[in-house]
Protein backbone atom coordinates (compact mmCIF):
# COMPACT_ATOMS: atom_id res chain seq x y z
CA UNK A 1 0.00 0.00 0.00
CA UNK A 2 2.57 2.71 0.95
CA UNK A 3 4.74 1.58 -2.38
CA UNK A 4 0.95 2.36 -4.39
CA UNK A 5 0.81 5.87 -3.02
CA UNK A 6 4.49 6.43 -3.46
CA UNK A 7 4.17 5.56 -7.82
CA UNK A 8 0.82 7.71 -7.51
CA UNK A 9 2.17 10.86 -5.95
CA UNK A 10 5.68 10.37 -8.09
CA UNK A 11 3.75 9.88 -11.25
CA UNK A 12 1.19 12.95 -10.47
CA UNK A 13 4.51 15.08 -9.85
CA UNK A 14 6.07 13.72 -13.37
CA UNK A 15 2.67 14.42 -15.06
CA UNK A 16 2.93 18.01 -13.73
CA UNK A 17 6.55 18.56 -14.65
CA UNK A 18 6.15 17.09 -18.29
CA UNK A 19 3.52 19.58 -19.03
CA UNK A 20 4.97 22.52 -17.67
CA UNK A 21 7.99 21.26 -19.46
CA UNK A 22 6.13 20.71 -22.79
CA UNK A 23 4.82 24.01 -23.06
CA UNK A 24 7.89 25.60 -22.44
CA UNK A 25 9.77 23.83 -25.11
CA UNK A 26 6.33 24.62 -27.16
CA UNK A 27 6.83 28.72 -26.15
CA UNK A 28 10.37 28.67 -27.62
CA UNK A 29 9.70 26.92 -30.42
CA UNK A 30 7.21 29.33 -31.34
CA UNK A 31 9.15 32.25 -29.75
CA UNK A 32 6.03 32.97 -27.83
CA UNK A 33 3.47 32.64 -30.82
CA UNK A 34 5.33 35.50 -32.93
CA UNK A 35 7.04 33.33 -35.18
CA UNK A 36 6.77 33.24 -38.50
CA UNK A 37 5.83 29.91 -39.82
CA UNK A 38 9.03 29.93 -41.08
CA UNK A 39 10.75 30.57 -38.29
CA UNK A 40 9.19 27.93 -35.86
CA UNK A 41 11.42 24.86 -35.07
CA UNK A 42 9.07 22.54 -36.19
CA UNK A 43 11.39 19.53 -34.05
CA UNK A 44 10.79 21.19 -30.64
CA UNK A 45 7.19 22.18 -31.33
CA UNK A 46 6.88 18.46 -32.06
CA UNK A 47 8.40 17.37 -28.40
CA UNK A 48 6.58 19.93 -26.70
CA UNK A 49 3.06 18.73 -27.81
CA UNK A 50 4.44 14.99 -27.60
CA UNK A 51 5.57 15.94 -23.70
CA UNK A 52 2.23 17.82 -22.81
CA UNK A 53 0.43 14.63 -24.08
CA UNK A 54 2.59 12.30 -22.06
CA UNK A 55 2.24 14.25 -19.14
CA UNK A 56 -1.83 14.43 -19.27
CA UNK A 57 -1.67 11.08 -20.02
CA UNK A 58 0.32 10.12 -16.90
CA UNK A 59 -1.86 12.22 -15.11
CA UNK A 60 -4.97 10.87 -16.67
CA UNK A 61 -4.17 7.40 -15.25
CA UNK A 62 -2.52 8.39 -12.35
CA UNK A 63 -5.32 9.73 -10.83
CA UNK A 64 -7.83 7.11 -12.48
CA UNK A 65 -6.76 4.31 -9.32
CA UNK A 66 -7.04 4.75 -5.61
CA UNK A 67 -5.68 2.52 -2.79
CA UNK A 68 -7.82 2.49 0.53
CA UNK A 69 -7.11 5.89 2.57
CA UNK A 70 -6.17 7.42 -0.21
CA UNK A 71 -9.72 9.85 0.18
CA UNK A 72 -12.79 9.59 0.01
CA UNK A 73 -15.28 8.45 -3.18
CA UNK A 74 -17.81 11.13 -3.86
CA UNK A 75 -20.51 8.40 -3.83
CA UNK A 76 -19.82 7.54 -0.22
CA UNK A 77 -21.14 8.85 2.66
CA UNK A 78 -21.21 9.36 6.37
CA UNK A 79 -25.20 8.43 6.66
CA UNK A 80 -26.67 5.20 6.80
CA UNK A 81 -29.12 4.79 3.91
CA UNK A 82 -31.84 3.33 6.56
CA UNK A 83 -33.88 6.58 7.22
CA UNK A 84 -36.79 3.94 8.62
Amino acid sequence: MRVYKAVTVFTTLFAVVTVVVGFALLDLATDRARAALSEIDPVLALVGIALILGGAAAYAFSTRFRAEGMGKPKDDTDEDSDNG
